[in-house]
């Protein structure tokens, strides 16, 4: 259900800003991202999981939070991020 090591560190390499980060809110975005359509696979096949709903919803607020983050930083970075990992807004 989770995101492999591999994964995440693929996901980091493509959107950091600088080597090494881990931390900017685009690099937590697409994690997020990533753990989200993980656990929504999950979900369609385990549909009474209510311990992985929970975990999923906060996840998407999480995300939701940092979207608005970087929309009041600076538009059109966000609405790049939101195109390049197919985000509805």
């Amino acid at each position: 259900m989770a995101i492999s090591q591999e994964q995440k560190h693929a996901i980091m390499a493509e959107y950091a800003t600088k080597p090494g980060d881990t931390g900017s809110p685009d690099v937590q975005i697409a994690v997020l991202t990533a753990e989200i359509q993980a656990i929504t696979a999950h979900l369609k096949d385990h549909s009474h999981d209510y311990s992985s709903r929970r975990g999923l919803l906060a996840k998407v607020s999480r995300r939701r939070q940092l979207l608005d983050y970087v929309k009041r930083g600076n538009y059109q970075k966000y609405l790049d991020l939101i195109g390049k990992l197919g985000i509805r807004k």
